[in-house]
Formats: structure tokens, C-alpha cells, sequence
């Protein structure tokens, strides 16, 4: 079958965050779980993502599982962007597409200019208190610690300033110890006019990935977090991995809208 390497939340190949994309021939079931995680495990990027189509007339047309080298997760912006993508480009899917997925019902739209939105749960946010030895696993002392809920399952952790958040070298094992997946680590821009409101990195430590180029479910609780702040439904965030990318967040009716591109990389066929 065909296995595409898709960089997603970036119009520029080789930046943003890259995902293995396979679309599954027509089926009632996904393969083996053992499958997908060793195919996961070979493809070796922070998410692969695997879809099948669903007969039509239901809720959802597509089902689709998202899988670290290490873990299968509940939940994956730039996997779902990078596999909508695919779709569009193949033909295999025309228009709007509703995905089945563990997180529920998840749509994306492409837009005649090539970005694709997507349209997620935004993220309950709950205030918590740092716990003990966060700071020096994360490098930084934090101003605010929020809990982003179960399908998320990060700490929300904001930083001084943008320097404090570009600036981190974080002890990933000493991480893995403060959340179910990892922080997600965020400061307000130190210059709006270069183009995005707020700054942000993600260490995932308990899923196999010790820093996410761009992570489109992290945008699910920084979009609110943001919005709040700065008072507007509408923002940017630049994620300031080495790869980078920036995500477009709209905050409508108790949803995340997150608009970006995707470029595939690679185009093969997979023979095991």
C-alpha cells in the first residue's frame, strides 16, 4: 500500500512537523494493533497516522488511529491535518471530511488555497499547582500551571517571556514524571508585528517524543489560554521547535479551529 511522509502546519518541506500517512484499503476493522505500532515504530516520526473509509451515510466517513514509535495516542492535530491532506490532494476524499476517532467525531475542511482547517474540542483547563521538581525538570520557574484535561493530558506551563521559552533544555526522564503525556511550555510574543500572538514548545516525553515540532492538540488548550489573555477569538501561535511552524486557532462555539498547510515529502509504497 501507499505510505506518504506529509509536513504538516508548514508550506515549506523539511519544517513543521512530519507524519506517516497510510490510507487503508476498503475494510470494516483496522489491522492488527501489533501492525500499526511496528509500522509506526519504522516510519519513526513523532505520529503515524492510519485511515479507512466508512460506509456512507454515517456520522463519520473516515475512522482514524494516530500512532508514536512508541504508543497509540487519543488525540493528534498535525497527523489528522497531514492525513485531510492526502486526501485532498489523491482524490480520495473530496470536500469537508469527518473523521472517527478515539476523541470523538473530527472534521476538516480544505480551503481553495491549499490550508485545511480543522475543527477539535477545545480543552477544559484546569488551574493546578506546580508539582514539586518542575522547575528544575523544565529549566524555568513557572508563572501559571493549568492541567489540560484527559484527552490532552499535558501540563500547561506559562513562561516569563518568549527568551525563557526558546531558551529551555529540559531533562525529558525528570519531565515524564509530571503528566500523563508531557508540558507544554508557552509564553505571549515578545513582537506581535512578526506575525503571531503567543510562543510555545511541547516535550512529550511519556509517548516516545522528547520535543513535538508543532502540535496541533496542544493549540486546543493554548487557544483558550491565549484568547483569554489577550481577548480575541483569533490568534497565532508559532510552536519554536528546530523545525517550527505556526497554527491558526479560532475559538467558535466551545471548539478549536486550527488552520494550516501541509506539504508531502515522500511518496512510497510499503511492502511488509
Amino acid at each position: 500500500m501507499r505510505i506518504r511522509i506529509v509536513d504538516a502546519f508548514t508550506d515549506r518541506p523539511f519544517t513543521g512537523n512530519p507524519a506517516g500517512v497510510l490510507l487503508l484499503p476498503d475494510a470494516d476493522a483496522f489491522p492488527d494493533d501489533t501492525w500499526l505500532q511496528d509500522v509506526a515504530r519504522e516510519v519513526n516520526h513523532a505520529e503515524t497516522a492510519f485511515a479507512h473509509p466508512l460506509p456512507p451515510g454515517g456520522r463519520a466517513d473516515w475512522a482514524l488511529r494516530w500512532f508514536t514509535p512508541a504508543t497509540e495516542v487519543a488525540l493528534c492535530g498535525h497527523a489528522t491535518l497531514a492525513t485531510a491532506h492526502v486526501l485532498h490532494i489523491t482524490g480520495a476524499h473530496e470536500g469537508p471530511v469527518r473523521f472517527a476517532t478515539r476523541s470523538g467525531v473530527l472534521a476538516a475542511a480544505p480551503a481553495p488555497d491549499g490550508s485545511v482547517t480543522l475543527d477539535f474540542p477545545t480543552a477544559p483547563l484546569t488551574p493546578a499547582d506546580p508539582p514539586a521538581g518542575l522547575a528544575a525538570a523544565l529549566g524555568a520557574e513557572p508563572l501559571t500551571v493549568l492541567d489540560t484535561g484527559p484527552d490532552v493530558g499535558d501540563l500547561l506551563v506559562e513562561l516569563a517571556d518568549e527568551r525563557t521559552v526558546r531558551g529551555l533544555r529540559p531533562d525529558p526522564r525528570a519531565l515524564a514524571a509530571h503528566s500523563e503525556r508531557g508540558v507544554i511550555a508557552t509564553a505571549r510574543s515578545a513582537d506581535p508585528s512578526l506575525g503571531y500572538d503567543f510562543v510555545s514548545r511541547c516535550f512529550f516525553p511519556n509517548v516516545g517524543i522528547d520535543e513535538d515540532p508543532v502540535t496541533g492538540s496542544a493549540h486546543t488548550a493554548l487557544a483558550p489560554f491565549w484568547s483569554g489573555r489577550l481577548g480575541r477569538p483569533s490568534l497565532t501561535g508559532l510552536q519554536a521547535s528546530p523545525r517550527g511552524g505556526r497554527v491558526h486557532t479560532r475559538l467558535r462555539d466551545g471548539r478549536t479551529l486550527l488552520t494550516g498547510r501541509a506539504v508531502t515529502v515522500l511518496d512510497g509504497r510499503l511492502l511488509a
